[in-house]
């Protein structure tokens, strides 16, 4: 067994409710004003406004900041860390999906630290703890509520670069299933194989541990046998409550063990043509897996069975089974069958592979990959 590290420093509060502790989370960290970072989708439907309401019932001080979008910017997290300076917060909540977690966390890294969010690109760069954040999840995808990682897209490079540090952990997660259950069902699909993904690659992973495995593998467990019936009925409490879980233990296994190719190669779809981050990866995976069957050392088969809609053990095993089931959840959820019905165009190829070779999630992938078979896989998921 290889030598392995990991901690878990973060408070998590799970619960159908469980928002309404908030006023209490606040208290303990001793903070009377709290800055929220949110997106105008979420004060649309009432989200944000629900959050605002329960913190400022409580006596205590909220001050906004909605203009979160999709792939975020280096101009929207200096946007937002400019207003956090202003507003005199002492602490932040995160709502939303995985855009908003990412800019609390570089707002928290600029409001300590100063300078630009570039210069903290890279691994562990950000010298010691920053602003304490209350991660709250609103999709069950992304886990960021406990990963030590920032996805910024750099519009000068044309390029989504990462910060990564396990200083920028938020500080506590509250997981309320209710904030899920009203996402219409394209969200609930792309968000859910997102979150599968991230449990699938940090199981692959050269990273991967004892530790991580098993996170990976109960996450695998909860997302793989509840995310057709979510998806078919966002009201299914049962089902919410285990892709809630779900989600989150598979942020856990990759926040130690990575992931691959499948991540490498997906942010510089989202760059260039502006894809859905969890579109992207599932549109990309069984391409990937097809071509990481070759290092496959028992793994697939234990994936197989966690996926699969029928539940008995498979039977003379394959990696191919794998593949097509993968498709099928792909088909079953609505997910594009190529990057082509994506918009994805021949001509990027060449820089997006570029960009995906150099990515540190290659360094995980159970398969060594090289520039030409990096364009060789995009132009196969093409």
């Amino acid at each position: 067994m290889k030598d392995f590290r990991f901690k878990v420093p973060q408070n998590i509060e799970f619960g159908v409710g469980s928002l309404k502790k908030l006023p209490d989370i606040l208290k303990e960290n001793q903070s009377e004003h709290v800055f929220l970072v949110s997106d105008r989708g979420l004060e649309k439907i009432g989200v944000v406004r629900k959050v605002q309401d329960i913190v400022e019932a409580a006596g205590l001080k909220c001050t906004s900041y909605l203009d979160v979008i999709p792939n975020p910017t280096v101009d929207v997290v200096n946007e937002a860390a400019k207003c956090y300076r202003e507003s005199g917060a002492t602490s932040m909540i995160a709502l939303g999906g995985g855009s908003s977690m990412d800019v609390a966390k570089a707002t928290g890294v600029l409001a300590a630290y100063g300078g630009e969010i570039t210069d903290y690109e890279g691994l562990y760069k950000v010298p010691g703890p920053i602003v304490p954040i209350i991660a709250i999840p609103t999709t069950a995808g992304t886990g960021s509520e406990v990963t030590a990682s920032a996805v910024i897209t750099d519009e000068a490079r044309n390029y989504k670069m990462s910060v990564i540090s396990y200083e920028m952990l938020p500080k506590y997660a509250v997981l309320d299933p209710e904030l899920i259950m009203t996402a219409p069902a394209s969200i609930a699909a792309s968000c859910g194989i997102d979150a599968l993904i991230h449990a699938l690659e940090a199981y692959l992973s050269n990273f991967a541990s004892p530790f991580t495995d098993a996170m990976a593998e109960k996450a695998m467990e909860l997302i793989g046998g509840n995310i057709r019936r979510f998806v078919a009925n966002r009201q299914d409490e049962e089902a919410a409550c285990a892709m809630m879980v779900g989600s989150t233990f598979a942020g856990m296994a990759f926040a130690w063990a990575k992931l691959g190719n499948v991540h490498a190669m997906s942010h510089p779809v989202s760059a260039y043509f502006h894809v859905a981050h969890g579109v992207a990866n599932a549109v990309l995976l069984p391409t990937v897996i097809e071509y990481n069957a070759l290092a496959d050392h028992g793994r697939y088969e234990k994936i197989y069975n966690y996926i699969r809609e029928k539940k008995e053990p498979a039977v003379d095993f394959k990696p191919q089974m794998l593949i097509d089931e993968i498709r099928k959840l792909n088909a079953d959820l609505g997910i594009p069958a190529s990057l082509s019905e994506v918009g994805v165009t021949e001509d990027k190829i060449e820089a997006m592979a570029k960009d995906a070779v150099v990515h540190p999630n290659v360094l995980a992938n159970p398969r060594q990959t090289n520039l030409k078979e990096m364009i060789d896989l995009y132009y196969k998921a093409l």
